[in-house]
């Protein structure tokens, strides 16, 4: 008699071969999704960083001078060219300075998470921070209420005089450098050399987008005392509490009166 054959099973069925696939793309968005999240993290840490040192640069300028820098000071510059004259020596050379055009898209200067680099050359990219200037107030506005000196762009003197450390009713709730968003009334704009809060904007090629898909919703803000934190955009500029408006303006007061014409 011939042996009875084995019905041999060790093989997949589709099922659970199908079953199997599944098993195995989920775990796989599982572990994504978390190197995504940690990667998040990492920019986020990493961009707290560049902005705590840029505070350190602040102080510099602050113990030397007893004012705050300008936004704009030609020929030098603007605030970014102040800073580079206290912060960022040649390594080894402290009397030589780094040119303008080749530090100010590389170290400190740049948020892992921003878009492409600011290019001198060709005009284009993204400054990663911003510089509260203006504090809270229209673009049309004459006095600014930030830090970047006593007028605005709708000034067409130079904002000069520059803001006395004196006239900072409180540096610790007062915001200096932070993400270089300009935001308000639903639109964000990114890229910005400016931290301002301000109205009519508008959202372009997905501004406001990319800038809550930067740190997931949030910023990385150096205030004047030094500390850093990382305030939510919507708390940033959409909140219309006191304590959401006072950290823009140096005098400590909300100035509602400007959220809106």
């Amino acid at each position: 008699m011939l042996p009875q054959r084995r019905n041999d099973h060790s093989a997949f069925t589709l099922i659970e071969l199908l079953t199997l696939i599944a098993i195995v793309g989920a775990l796989a968005g599982l572990l994504l999704a978390a190197f995504f999240r940690g990667k998040k993290t990492a920019q986020h840490t990493r961009c707290a960083g560049n902005v705590r040192q840029l505070g350190i640069g602040l102080q510099a300028f602050l113990a030397g001078n007893h004012s705050y820098p300008l936004l704009v000071n030609p020929p030098q510059g603007g605030w970014v060219a102040w800073l580079q004259h206290t912060e960022l020596p040649v390594p080894g050379n402290p009397t030589n300075r780094i040119p303008f055009s080749q530090w100010s898209d590389a170290g400190v200067w740049i948020c892992p998470a921003a878009g492409k680099p600011f290019n001198w050359l060709t005009n284009r990219g993204y400054f990663s921070y911003g510089y509260n200037a203006y504090g809270l107030c229209a673009q049309t506005d004459i006095r600014s209420l930030g830090l970047g000196g006593h007028f605005t762009l709708g000034e067409s003197r130079l904002p000069i005089p520059a803001v006395q450390a004196s006239e900072v009713a409180r540096p610790a709730e007062m915001m200096a450098i932070g993400d270089g968003f300009v935001g308000g009334n639903g639109a964000l704009e990114d890229g910005a050399w400016i931290l301002w809060r301000t109205y009519g904007l508008t959202n372009y090629s997905g501004s406001t987008k990319r800038a809550y898909a930067r740190h997931q919703g949030a910023a990385n803000v150096v205030f004047c005392d030094g500390h850093v934190e990382s305030p939510t955009l919507q708390f940033l500029f959409e909140d219309t509490s006191d304590a959401a408006l006072v950290r823009w303006n140096r005098d400590h007061l909300p100035h509602r009166e400007k959220l809106s014409p």
